[in-house]
Formats: structure tokens, sequence, C-alpha cells
């Protein structure tokens, strides 16, 4: 998608703080952090909401998880995390592009 700023960083037009990268997906810094710790997972395939997604897509948010939990030490999250995905606009969901809010490094508030 040639306006989404998330396909613009995975392509290295827009600086970020990368964290962790492969053919799949990235973890960068949250520019805008909601947590002490608030990173971003993006898968590179570009699918815009998370109800158009396939099951190979669905698949890869399964791997993506499970990096996460082996990467907590360097992610700095090994005190407890909440993975977040916003779907849809009454979600606040900024961008058309499904990604995993990662949030941690503090005590979180109830839900």
């Amino acid at each position: 998608m040639e306006d989404c700023v998330f396909c613009a960083m995975r392509k290295g037009e827009v600086p970020c703080t990368k964290l962790y990268s492969d053919d799949d997906f990235m973890i960068i810094k949250d520019i805008n952090p909601q947590a002490k710790v608030h990173l971003i997972a993006i898968p590179s395939e570009h699918v815009p909401y998370i109800d158009m997604m396939t099951e190979e897509g669905a698949s890869l948010l399964g791997k993506i998880m499970s990096k996460i939990s082996h990467m907590q030490e360097e992610l700095d999250i090994t005190g407890g995390y909440r993975l977040v995905i916003n779907q849809g606009e009454n979600a606040n969901q900024t961008m058309a592009h499904v990604v995993i809010h990662i949030l941690g490094g503090e005590k979180l508030q109830d839900l």
C-alpha cells in the first residue's frame, strides 16, 4: 500500500527504531508510547483489517506472538505484557494495517 506508514517503515523509507526484523514481520518502538514499553509488531504483508486476514495471515499472528514470548528479556517486558490489536474506527485503529501493540515495562491499568 503506497500511503501506508507501516509499509514505508518496513521498506526503510520512514525511519523507525527496529528491535527485531525478519521476512515476515518487524518489531519497532512506538513513536507515541502509551506505556513505559510500547512496541509495535508489523506484519510484512499489508492487510488493512484483521477481519480481512487469511488463515495464513492468522497463522503469522501466532508466530509473532510466539516470538514476542521468546524475546521478553530483549523487549524489556519480563514482568508481564499486554498485546492489543485495534480493529476499525471505534477501536481507534489509525492506520489501515494490522499490527500488534506490545505494552509493558510497568504495572498496566485494569481494562
